[in-house]
């Protein structure tokens, strides 16, 4: 199912698939910075599962590292912190619009395997808890089912 301006709640909508274009319409980012592509699985003021398609062609492997490409882990954490904004807006519906979704802090981020181009990254955010306009989660990101990186991060809703 689609979230669509009629149905925007979406509380009643679990496991919703959405794709970039609706993603570019949730959140502000855009290339080079947009790093995720997809969410497979979102559940309001649940969780979210996002994609990000890693390509040779990713502008960062120009200087991370050019004989070796690895993604860099920050953009890892980007990449989780994007899919919680994602799923922010989709949990507060039309209570969003207005609003931007600020990445606050990161806390205990561990990396565990580097990503190479051709992988698939699976990233699983779960949010934690909420009050007012702050919101804490827990973030992994996998290759495989392989855990590459985890965080706990958190994010602070405010008018643009």
């Amino acid at each position: 199912m689609e979230v669509t301006s009629e149905n925007k709640t979406a509380e009643n909508a679990p496991g919703i698939d959405i794709d970039i274009l609706r993603i570019m319409e949730m959140i502000p980012h855009r290339y080079p910075m947009l790093m995720i592509d997809r969410i497979t699985d979102a559940i309001a003021n649940v969780s979210a599962v996002g994609i990000k398609n890693v390509s040779i062609n990713e502008h960062f492997f120009q200087g991370h590292f050019p004989q070796r490409p690895v993604m860099p882990g920050v953009l890892i954490v980007e990449a989780m912190a994007q899919t919680a904004g994602v799923l922010v807006v989709h949990t507060l519906g039309a209570e969003s619009e207005g609003k931007l979704v600020y990445f606050m802090s990161i806390d205990d981020a561990r990396f565990r395997r580097p990503v190479t181009p051709g992988d698939t990254v699976h990233i699983h955010v779960t949010k934690i808890q909420h009050r007012r306009n702050v919101w804490k989660f827990k973030g992994e990101a996998k290759v495989n089912g392989v855990l590459c990186a985890e965080a706990t991060f958190a994010a602070m809703i405010l008018d643009e």
